[in-house]
């Protein structure tokens, strides 16, 4: 009787934490308010210095990644991030965050030269996924983002990502192949946008809010299945209700985790990496 009394216990537990339909919808908006702090407004308040790096050596400029390299905390560090826009014209030209393969190959270069010159990476998330056109496919879209991510787990120095709003697919992992990967509280990540799998699922975008309480995207959730190594903190209400605030909570994070990476070696920041996302998920042996 006791034991099946703890089951009954555990299982209501477990029910109280899953999110509402409209608690985890909640999440999605907060992630996505048009007035949260995108990277170069992180950019401005966190770097000195700032350069901005254009183009991939190939093809073009992608706007929908910003690269560049600045002075964080006195240390010369390489950034890359997600920039959304804010007017629609600026919104087109970034693409809305969503980057054609030649952004991530212009993200690789600057990753590259990090790596040479023994600087940090940080990376800034904020996307609801890659560019999903034609041109893109054509461009080698799926082939670049993996490359991306197998550049990433190689890099011999510290690495640290935030998902600053949108976490989306392959768009967001392509640059959060990270030695520490971070939240804000009221960012989402997830493996598909709701609305691409309530149309996979039940054929219909209405059922957004149902795919959003089953993908759990949100910080909470997130960190709770191991995905992510931290949360950072925002103000009331939000990042985008006082930037300098968020900003100075991200700061915070990412300088104790380079604290925690400095003493690393590049053989030993590898191999943690490695080991850390190869752990991710769950197994089953089908003999």
């Amino acid at each position: 009787m006791q034991s099946e009394a703890e089951r009954l216990r555990k299982q209501i537990e477990k029910l109280a934490k899953e999110p509402s339909e409209d608690g985890a919808w909640r999440s999605v908006e907060l992630a996505r308010d048009p007035n949260r702090p995108y990277t170069l407004d992180y950019v401005e308040r966190l770097l000195d210095d700032w350069i901005e790096l254009h183009g991939d050596r190939s093809r073009t400029d992608d706007g929908a990644l910003v690269t560049g390299l600045g002075t964080f905390e006195g240390r010369t560090v390489a950034l890359i991030g997600h920039q959304k826009g804010r007017d629609v014209k600026d919104r087109l030209d970034r693409q809305f965050g969503m980057a054609y393969p030649e952004g991530y190959a212009k993200a690789m270069r600057v990753m590259e030269l990090a790596d040479r010159f023994g600087f940090p990476v940080i990376s800034l998330i904020d996307t609801p996924g890659a560019y999903p056109g034609v041109l893109a496919e054509q461009h080698g879209q799926g082939g670049w983002i993996a490359r991306c991510q197998a550049l990433m787990l190689r890099l011999s120095v510290p690495t640290v990502a935030c998902v600053i709003g949108e976490g989306g697919s392959g768009g967001a992992v392509a640059i959060a192949v990270s030695d520490r990967v971070f939240m804000q509280e009221n960012a989402i990540y997830s493996v598909i946008s709701p609305e691409g799998c309530a149309m996979i699922l039940w054929r219909d975008v209405a059922d957004a809010k149902k795919a959003a309480a089953a993908l759990r995207p949100d910080a909470f959730h997130c960190y709770e299945l191991g995905v992510i190594d931290g949360i950072v903190p925002e103000p009331t209400g939000g990042a985008q209700n006082d930037p300098d605030r968020a900003a100075a909570l991200l700061r915070e994070s990412i300088r104790s985790a380079f604290a925690e990476l400095d003493g690393m070696s590049p053989t030993e920041l590898k191999r943690s990496r490695r080991a850390k996302f190869r752990a991710m998920g769950a197994f089953a042996s089908l003999t």
